[in-house]
C-alpha cells in the first residue's frame, strides 16, 4: 500500500469519525503528495519523506512562534498536526546510529578536517535522507571532523 493510499484511507476514517483536527493534517499531507506528483522530481519514497519532514519542521517552528506570542491554542493545533504527520515518516535514527553512519561516510570520503565538511555533508544528507534531521547531522559532522 503506497503512502497516498494510506492517506486516502485515513482521510476516509477521519471523516467518518468526524475528527476534524486529524482530517486537516491528513489533507495537508495529501496536498503535498499531489504537488510532488506534478513536480519534476516526481513522486518517490525519498521525496515523500523529505516533504513530510519539511511539513513537520514548519509546524514545529510555527508552534514555537505561537508559544512566544502566548497563543497556546494555535500552538497546540500545530503540534498535533506535526504528530499526525510524523506517524507517516520512516523511523528516525538514534544519535548513536547517526554517529556510526557518519563515521563510515567520513572514512569513505577521506575527509580529514573542517575543510571537507561540504563533501561529507553532501554524502551524509543523501545517505540519511528522511531518517535524521539536517541540523543533527550537521552538528555531528562538525564534531567528528574537529577531532
Amino acid at each position: 500500500m503506497t503512502l497516498e493510499e494510506k492517506i486516502n484511507a485515513d482521510i476516509k476514517t477521519a471523516m467518518l469519525a468526524r475528527d476534524s483536527a486529524r482530517l486537516e493534517a491528513l489533507r495537508a499531507i495529501k496536498s503535498a503528495i499531489l504537488l510532488l506528483k506534478t513536480s519534476p522530481e516526481g513522486l518517490n519514497p525519498e521525496s515523500e519523506a523529505k516533504a513530510m519532514q519539511k511539513m513537520v519542521k514548519q509546524r514545529r517552528e510555527t508552534a514555537e512562534i505561537y508559544k512566544t506570542q502566548g497563543r497556546m491554542d494555535l500552538a497546540d493545533v500545530e503540534i498535533f498536526q506535526a504528530s499526525v504527520i510524523e506517524t507517516f515518516l520512516p523511523k528516525q535514527m538514534t544519535e548513536d546510529e547517526i554517529k556510526a553512519e557518519l563515521v563510515k561516510i567520513i572514512a569513505a570520503s577521506g575527509a580529514t578536517g573542517q575543510a571537507d565538511m561540504g563533501k561529507v555533508m553532501g554524502m551524509a544528507t543523501k545517505a540519511l535522507a528522511g531518517k535524521a534531521d539536517g541540523k543533527v547531522i550537521s552538528s555531528m559532522v562538525k564534531e567528528l571532523l574537529s577531532k
